[in-house]
């Protein structure tokens, strides 16, 4: 199991903070985007316990996840890495895994790489959701 290091609250509301930014305001400040990236990666890692894959959002955070091989030194058998951006539309729903390789916004090599089928992740999607629906009731 992962170690939480985010309070679960303050990462939820980080992530509906980042989830409330429109591309007119620019993007979420460093801190939300950091809160949201580490509490999502934390439920990545919660949901997918392991050690198989190294999940890489500099310069944010990373954990280990996914069932199998686990390693304890030097370059993992497998690594995901991406921008926070990137991450946090992938857990939204805001962007499909395969559309995200596909851009190039992806880097994942090795074993159990693939983690299309695990994203997006529930909880997150169904925060920023909510998220948007109060900023759109709040703006009729």
């Amino acid at each position: 199991m992962a170690t939480r290091r985010t309070d679960p609250e303050a990462g939820r509301r980080a992530l509906q903070d980042w989830a409330g930014h429109t591309p007119s305001d620019g993007p979420a400040p460093r801190s939300v985007r950091a809160t949201a990236v580490r509490h999502t990666l934390e439920l990545f890692a919660e949901e997918f316990p392991g050690g198989a894959v190294e999940l890489r959002v500099p310069p944010f955070a990373a954990v280990q996840a996914i069932a199998g091989t686990r390693h304890t030194r030097g370059t993992p058998p497998a690594v995901v890495e991406t921008d926070d951006e990137t991450w946090l539309a992938l857990v939204s729903g805001d962007l499909t895994w395969d559309d995200a390789t596909a851009a190039g916004r992806v880097r994942a090599s090795g074993e159990r790489s693939d983690l299309g089928a695990h994203l997006p992740l529930p909880g997150p999607r169904r925060a920023v959701r909510e998220a948007r629906a109060d900023v759109e009731q709040e703006d009729t």
